[in-house]
């Protein structure tokens, strides 16, 4: 989002396998001890945590990425809690149970109920983005930003393609490369791997 606006930023990395995230002085900012946090000091200085409250806020402040539409802007905001309380809980869960520790549960049960779950929120995705180039239609919106980094790291990171049938999943599978495609997504990406 910080470079899709263009405003100036100073990001700083927060290793959370060191438990960087439970140091005062992160905590200071996220008394939840969680990634992302911000800190803008601009103005009348201002810390926030939660990614969907982190978008909302630079919406704002820039006045892009959502629409000044009462209707439209809502709609918007309720894709962005759709993603915070639906698709980021249960990709990362999926991600713990297939990729991590979670791997090596015998039981697969938990692990076959999250890639159904997530599998079931790919398709309502993908019912969303039928003739449409972004979830809000042909504007890119917050409601990209908030979920091109879960499905990315889904099928990537968390190597979960197969287990959630992505490949029938083509309307997301557009969105996805339509939004990797973004020169600003790409500069991000590259802070985030330095």
């Amino acid at each position: 989002m910080l470079e899709e606006t263009g405003l100036a930023y100073e990001p700083h990395r927060i290793d959370i396998l060191a438990d960087e995230s439970h140091d005062p002085a992160f905590l200071a900012l996220n008394p939840n001890g969680k990634i992302p946090a911000i800190y803008d000091p601009s103005g009348t200085p201002l810390a926030l945590f939660e990614s969907g409250a982190i978008l909302l806020y630079l919406a704002d402040k820039t006045g892009q990425f959502i629409s000044a539409d009462p209707n439209t802007r809502y709609e918007t905001i309720q894709w962005v809690m759709w993603q915070m309380g639906g698709v980021g809980p249960m990709f990362g869960q999926l991600g713990f149970f297939n990729k991590f520790a979670g791997k090596a549960y015998e039981d697969k049960r938990p692990r076959d109920r999250h890639a159904t779950e997530s599998a079931r929120l790919l398709g309502v995705l993908d019912e969303r983005l039928s003739g449409r180039d972004w979830v809000m239609g042909t504007d890119y919106s917050i409601a990209d930003i908030s979920l091109l980094g879960w499905v990315r790291n889904l099928i990537g990171f968390y190597e979960a393609r197969e287990l959630v049938g992505f490949d029938c999943f083509l309307h997301v599978q557009a969105w996805l490369d339509r939004g990797l495609a973004r020169p600003a997504v790409q500069r991000g990406l590259q802070v985030t791997a330095a």
